[in-house]
């Protein structure tokens, strides 16, 4: 007796198809599964055999022999117990083998039969979509994730017994549907908002440059100055989420589990607030069995690295490939992995150890040994990729005095949104989207500058001593300023901004 079942894995953020083979024949009773499973993968045939009996069905007492095909890569997770339970079902005959082909099952089952939600369920959807499938049967608390892919029907199931019943005829099971414009229309419960900061307005001109050119940004200052509190509020002005975007961005959280069950798409851009004490792995992702890291969790929105020289030093520099490259790829013996990490780097630090260096109001207690070490925990080629270097000065009581509102985020991502309808304009026919990700032949291109400031910006890179990546950086930075004045060539003044926002170069020069 002979019956297949098709189910669904992940490797990296993309799913594949997983055909599911139950054969029962005659012998000592066994449960035997091959096709390379993992622990809690063959530790299934525990809570398979339990959930069938606890629903009130006949758990064959012969030998079955479980086959998870493709047979050459290796299965995780607990994706497998429901559709090992409809296959061993059908094999006795319970279950039509008509019943169960064109759907694709994935779930964890109980001991009791309940069935429990499992990791990836969206790209799992999305790969029975293009497969051409009818629909998938997945657990209740997986519905609305699953629901976002069109031309597909999804059917959740809470217990066994409710999808047999479903399968036999017995019992009917709404498809579920979701209104994706209601989601997107959903309002911003968050509560932060630039209108909340008083003064630096120094500092909100380069984070509302950064986000409209897509540009990493480093804020220098003392504490208390606000940096934190400006960094979290950068999400907000940053342009809304595209669907195309929402679906990635949903698709990894969805993958390490930490997509909100009531929450069907990442609407949000994600704000990631890893701790100094994070390990490489913890960031750029990997593990014996190869998981996203904070750069990938952050991708389409912002990774926020605070108090910056306090983390490792080989953490930082691992930074630099998913900086330069958006995507990190993760080796290892079994497998070698993709995973995407277009995000915005947005790091902050004092200014020295004890955070007051050239602070009006504090006398610095470092010696400028102390301050070159302390700095010097930032590479060059690190701080290379960082395009905005800017100070963030303590805020005058004055300014704290102010009971007026300061202009907010919405107004701030309006003019956002209209510099990078220009950028998109401009690369239509390439994959980039943001002025950041420019490379050397569309720098040529689209930085053009005049004999005036092609002056100023060579006597700015002599006496602060620019590397060829900082120089790029200036350029970059001067075609966004030129963007959010709507204006098609690149002038003096939009340079010599630009110039001011690399504040490291002439600081790290003089020291």
């Amino acid at each position: 007796m002979l019956a297949r079942v098709l189910s669904s894995a992940v490797i990296g953020i993309d799913a594949y198809l997983v055909e599911v083979e139950v054969d029962i024949a005659q012998g000592l009773p066994t449960f035997t599964t091959v096709g390379l499973p993992e622990a809690a993968v063959k530790e299934s045939r525990e809570r398979v055999k339990s959930a069938i009996t606890n629903s009130g069905y006949r758990f064959p007492a012969d030998r079955i022999t479980v086959n998870l095909a493709p047979a050459n890569i290796k299965k995780e997770g607990t994706g497998f117990d429901l559709p090992m339970a409809l296959g061993i079902l059908s094999a006795t005959g319970i279950l039509p083998e008509q019943s169960i082909s064109g759907y694709l099952f994935l779930g964890e089952l109980s001991l009791d039969g309940r069935i429990k939600p499992v990791n990836g369920s969206l790209p799992m959807a999305i790969a029975a979509q293009k497969a051409g499938y009818r629909g998938i049967v997945v657990p209740v608390d997986n519905g609305k994730e699953a629901s976002v892919v069109s031309d597909l029907s999804v059917y959740p199931v809470g217990t066994l017994g409710q999808v047999v019943d479903f399968l036999r005829g017995f019992a009917s099971i709404a498809p579920l549907k979701t209104d994706l414009r209601a989601v997107f229309d959903t309002p911003d419960r968050s509560g932060t908002d630039f209108a909340e900061v008083m003064g630096q307005e120094h500092a909100k001109r380069a984070l509302e440059i950064s986000a409209a050119g897509g540009h990493n940004v480093l804020m220098v200052g003392p504490p208390g100055s606000g940096k934190t509190m400006l960094a979290r509020r950068i999400p907000t002005i940053l342009p809304p989420l595209s669907f195309e975007e929402a679906i990635e961005t949903t698709k990894i959280f969805s993958v390490v589990g930490m997509l909100n069950r009531d929450q069907p798409l990442a609407i949000r851009r994600p704000f990631r607030s890893p701790h100094h004490t994070i390990s490489d792995a913890g960031l750029i992702g990997g593990g014996h069995i190869p998981r996203p890291g904070e750069v990938s969790l952050a991708h389409n929105g912002v990774l926020f690295l605070d108090e910056l020289p306090e983390y490792k030093k080989n953490v930082l520099e691992v930074l630099r490939q998913p900086l330069e490259d958006l995507q990190v790829t993760i080796s290892r013996a079994a497998s070698t992995l993709t995973y995407p990490s277009s995000f915005m780097l947005i790091a902050a630090m004092n200014p020295c150890p004890c955070g007051y260096f050239a602070d009006p109001r504090h006398a610095c207690r470092c010696t400028a040994h102390q301050i070159h070490r302390y700095r010097s925990k930032i590479s060059g080629p690190l701080l290379d990729r960082i395009d905005i270097h800017v100070e963030v000065p303590a805020v005058p009581h004055k300014d704290l005095m102010v009971e007026e509102p300061a202009e907010p985020s919405e107004a701030i991502r309006q003019r956002v949104v209209a510099a990078r309808r220009i950028q998109i304009q401009r690369f239509k026919r390439t994959k980039i989207y943001s002025n950041a990700q420019m490379a050397s032949r569309h720098i040529r291109a689209h930085c053009r500058i005049g004999d005036d400031a092609r002056s100023l910006l060579e006597s700015a890179i002599d006496r602060l001593g620019l590397s060829a990546r900082a120089y790029n950086r200036i350029l970059k930075i001067s075609r966004t300023i030129a963007d959010l004045d709507e204006r098609g060539d690149i002038q003096v003044h939009h340079i010599t901004e630009a110039i001011q926002y690399r504040s490291l170069d002439r600081t790290r020069h003089n020291l």
